[in-house]
């Protein structure tokens, strides 16, 4: 039988890991400022995360700096606020079941968000490293990243995350229009190597936009 893990005890490693993640992402211009957020899920159900607080600056992460929330966004443990996108977390949580789920806020996912949001998502295929997202085995997948319209209505935005995820159930991640990729993974590194994946192709997607000649 697998042992029941202890929620108590692996919070503080589990804050450490989620800051070095978040001091990484800002070194490698993914998280500037206090643009960002990250969390793991410590329990099911009830539904227990881990999340960043609100407007704290990503080079300086600390493990205090991570707050526990139920799945209304109520803080049970740390100090300070969730920020509202907590519950998009909670709505990947709850589609995804995941075990980690990562926000970062590039100038890539950014700029491309923005340029094909009118077609409602971005597909990536050709590209050798498609195959460090989990289950893919082969260059020639299409991976579709849907993008959906920004919105100060969390809960409403939470509600479009849902059903996206439900419509594409192979995504392995979206993009909110000017404002980023989320994506997740079963644990911590599996989620961290997505967000490598993704910040890849987006930028390699990105630059050949760019760089293509003009008719």
């Amino acid at each position: 039988m697998k042992k029941k893990q202890n929620i108590r005890s692996s919070t503080p490693g589990l804050a450490a890991a989620l800051a070095e993640t978040g001091r990484d992402f800002h070194a490698r211009g993914w998280a500037l400022g206090t643009s960002g957020n990250f969390s793991v899920v410590l329990r099911r159900d009830p539904l227990r995360l881990l999340i960043t607080a609100s407007g704290l600056d990503k080079s300086s992460l600390r493990p205090a700096h991570f707050l526990q929330i139920d799945a209304e966004g109520r803080v049970l443990g740390g100090r300070g606020k969730p920020s509202a996108e907590a519950f998009l977390h909670v709505a990947v949580a709850c589609a995804r079941r995941p075990g980690a789920i990562l926000h970062t806020h590039s100038v890539w996912s950014t700029l491309l968000s923005q340029l094909h949001a009118d077609r409602g998502g971005l597909a990536l295929s050709g590209y050798e490293m498609l195959k460090g997202l989990e289950g893919v085995k082969t260059h020639e997948h299409r991976e579709w990243l849907p993008i959906l319209d920004n919105s100060q209505d969390i809960p409403a935005l939470a509600s479009e995350v849902k059903s996206a995820l439900h419509a594409n159930p192979a995504a392995h991640g979206f993009l909110v229009r000017g404002h980023g990729l989320y994506t997740w993974g079963d644990d911590l590194d599996q989620a961290r190597r997505h967000i490598e994946i993704l910040e890849f192709l987006l930028e390699v997607a990105g630059r050949i936009r760019s760089e293509a000649p003009r008719r």
